[in-house]
């Protein structure tokens, strides 16, 4: 009887993560689908904790609720202060997280089931898999705080993971097949995993940090599957395959946004740190125009139509509330105000719409790339906030450039562009961009916040 309702409240709990991840696609019902996915894992772990139908001692009732009440602590607090430029490390982070659990569970249920050649291949599926995504997620938590500010390109490194892949295969299918019973090679096998994780994270750009965090939540959510397989549990099984297959789906339309192959993002190290002087092969020719915040102001005011282009140095300086604040200004002047949403905008799927949500942006303004470019020329102003390789021209002009064929904002057609840049850095692809020497393009140098705060007071007194 108490597992046909513990059956039930799975089922109830898997409804609700589907519902929930529904939900999730669209900004203003995303809170109350991540509330619904939560109840439904809540009434799961409960339904767990009290309808398994064994005898289970006291102190492991203490130990598991003091360990589910010290990760909500912890997990409530870090999210509530986290700063919105360090949300993709959080991720990164909590992803990890998922990982490791997988592992865990990998190698403490190793020794339980020895004999069993299937249940011992998912552990060390699981185990493989969820190692990979712990290491590889805390390598790309340390690139995007900055401790690894550097990609690390070790001589030969595609033959080296290929074949640490590869042995790993191997090894895994070897255990199964000898029925072997050492947990000295199950910790080899985990150790070896770790190593991967770390060695195919290590050489993988910047520019290319959404993709692999992308790709590894997806890891997380196959580990967790094999879990569920494992257990039985059809509520971790439906979690794991939701995780792993939205996880996969995002990786691959983040790379045709790129219009790059997923083995080119995993093996080419785009974006490395490896700054050039031009576009490609020949270099950008032509002069910067530097406008002042006045001349900014003035364009802006009298514009009909305005379009903001976020990008991560909105995110750095915090100006998403002062670029809002524009906006309703602009907007009481009866200027139209949108703003483009690239893809592959910031540092994690969807950073630049999570951002602009944190200062209130109506959710009907953001426009996504395919719907914004053709409203381009009919554009009188766009105002490029941080973003760099989303806007450059030479994804179009340069067949030499490492960008060339990516689909871009075509920002350049509209009739006159303002670049708000702290310096004439390149972006993460390491090249320069064709757009800041465009005649049409003004370029106004200084952290976001503080010069749209200024823009912001000369429009004011206007």
């Amino acid at each position: 009887m108490l597992n046909h309702w513990l059956e039930i409240i799975y089922l109830i709990a898997s409804i609700t993560f589907v519902g929930g991840l529904k939900l999730l696609g669209n900004p203003e019902s995303a809170r109350r689908g991540n509330l619904i996915a939560a109840f439904g894992m809540t009434l799961a772990i409960i339904g767990t904790l009290t309808l398994h139908g064994r005898e289970v001692e006291t102190l492991v009732y203490v130990l598991i609720f003091a360990a589910i009440a010290i990760g909500t602590v912890i997990g409530w607090l870090t999210a509530k202060k986290v700063q919105m430029t360090k949300m993709p490390e959080l991720v990164s982070l909590f992803n990890g997280m998922g990982g490791a659990c997988a592992a865990l569970i990998s190698l403490i249920e190793f020794e339980h089931n020895v004999g069993d050649g299937t249940k011992i291949g998912i552990i060390l599926a699981g185990m493989i898999i969820g190692s990979v995504s712990f290491s590889g997620s805390m390598i790309a938590f340390a690139k995007l705080n900055g401790t690894l500010n550097k990609s690390i390109r070790i001589p030969g490194y595609n033959m080296i993971n290929n074949l640490i892949l590869v042995g790993l295969v191997v090894f895994a299918t070897y255990m199964v097949m000898s029925g072997s019973e050492s947990t000295t090679l199950a910790y080899v096998l985990f150790a070896s995993a770790l190593i991967y994780g770390i060695l195919f994270v290590i050489p993988i750009g910047g520019a290319d940090m959404p993709v692999v965090i992308s790709l590894l939540n997806s890891f997380t959510g196959l580990a967790a599957a094999f879990g569920g397989f494992l257990y039985g549990n059809m509520v971790m099984l439906t979690g794991g395959i939701l995780v792993g297959s939205a996880g996969t789906i995002l990786t691959l339309a983040m790379c045709k946004a790129m219009n790059r192959p997923l083995s080119n993002v995993i093996f080419g190290a785009f974006g490395d740190g490896a700054a050039t002087t031009g576009g490609g092969g020949g270099g950008v020719q032509g002069s910067v125009r530097e406008v002042s915040v006045t001349d900014v102001a003035v364009l802006m005011n009298y514009s009909q139509r305005v379009v903001i282009v976020p990008g991560y140095g909105l995110a750095v300086a915090q100006a998403q509330h002062v670029i809002h604040e524009l906006e309703e200004l602009l907007e009481s002047r009866g200027v139209q105000v949108k703003y483009a949403i690239h893809p592959v905008a910031g540092r994690m799927p969807g950073h630049m719409n999570v951002l602009l949500a944190e200062s209130n942006v109506a959710y009907e303004k953001l426009v996504e790339m395919e719907d914004i470019n053709p409203e381009f020329p009919q554009t009188d102003v766009v105002l490029v906030l941080g973003a760099n390789d989303v806007v450059n021209p030479a994804a179009h002009n340069d067949p030499s450039s490492p960008i060339y064929g990516m689909p871009i904002l075509d920002v350049e057609n509209a009739k006159q562009v303002i670049v708000n840049k702290r310096s004439m850095k390149p972006g993460y692809a390491g090249i320069e961009n064709e757009l800041f020497f465009n005649p049409k393009t003004g370029m106004l140098f200084g952290d976001a916040k503080d010069a749209i705060q200024k823009v912001l007071n000369e429009i004011k007194n206007m």
